[in-house]
């Protein structure tokens, strides 16, 4: 098929890849120019004819960007793929302006950071009607690992920050029981040993493991995409009349780990929040 992908970060650029060596005619954009196979500088040029685009962007303003500057190219029938993390309100604002020019539109936002986007194990949350999904599912079940039809537009969007908050709320407590633990003069080895036979083990323990071990803060996901999600949750609750008293503090954790200038490392990362913390006591 003819597929665009718009926006080539640590995602976009892994589906791409991908989508590529499945045999689809794919052509990418990216705001900032990159050396990137079948790369288009102009995003025009990037959509002309494609019967699938994929948006995979940072917030809601980049992909408000990204539609005013393709809404003329899209031709009726074409298929809209939205797999930026954005709230309800915003997906079923930018539903409407795709289907307005008889394209059709399917949030699909994802869980699974750099590994699983490269070994084809994304997992897809999808929001839209029965026959869009239908329609989607040949191209994302190639590069995924799972597919699951949430509801309809706006649906997906809610839960997928539901997860974050969770993945978000998991890693604080991982790196502060780390923490406590180095302070006690407790070894790694111990801790992670005792860890993989709790009840607390988790994915998000087994696939931050090594980067806590090593210190390495590279991104697998960024800290400010992080941060951005909670935001939108939060906003989300309030829209609800939901009260999230712990996300309001691990927000606060975030926007810490921003002013520190961490934002395009791993949300590990803010770890060095609580190294730093210990080395000022110490001292």
């Amino acid at each position: 098929m003819k597929i665009s992908v718009l926006g080539l970060g640590i995602i976009g650029s892994a589906w791409a890849k991908n989508l590529i060596a499945d045999g689809h005619d794919v052509r990418c954009w990216n705001r900032t120019p990159k050396d990137f196979p079948n790369f288009h500088a102009s995003i025009q040029e990037a959509v002309e004819g494609a019967e699938v685009i994929f948006i995979v962007v940072a917030d809601p303003p980049a992909v408000q960007s990204v539609l005013d500057q393709i809404q003329a190219r899209l031709l009726p029938g074409a298929l809209v793929i939205q797999s930026s993390t954005i709230s309800a309100k915003w997906t079923q604002l930018f539903a409407e302006q795709v289907q307005r020019t008889g394209a059709l539109y399917l949030e699909a936002p994802f869980t699974g950071s750099k590994p699983a986007a490269e070994q084809r194990q994304t997992v897809y949350y999808l929001g839209g009607e029965p026959e869009v999904v239908e329609k989607a599912r040949p191209i994302l079940e190639p590069i995924s690992s799972a597919i699951f039809h949430i509801g309809s537009i706006g649906s997906a969007s809610t839960l997928k920050l539901a997860m974050n908050m969770n993945i978000a709320g998991v890693a604080q407590s991982l790196c502060e029981s780390l923490t406590m633990c180095r302070a006690a003069g407790i070894p790694d080895d111990v801790y992670f040993a005792a860890l993989t036979r709790n009840a607390s083990r988790s994915g998000v323990s087994d696939l931050k493991e090594p980067k806590l071990r090593q210190r390495d803060y590279t991104p697998q996901f960024s800290l400010k995409h992080m941060a951005k999600d909670l935001r939108l949750a939060l906003e989300t609750a309030a829209e609800l009349s939901v009260s999230l008293e712990q996300t309001v503090h691990l927000n606060k954790i975030y926007a810490r780990g921003m002013a520190a200038g961490w934002s395009d490392d791993d949300f590990i990362g803010l770890m060095r929040l609580l190294d730093n913390n210990q080395k000022n006591e110490v001292t």
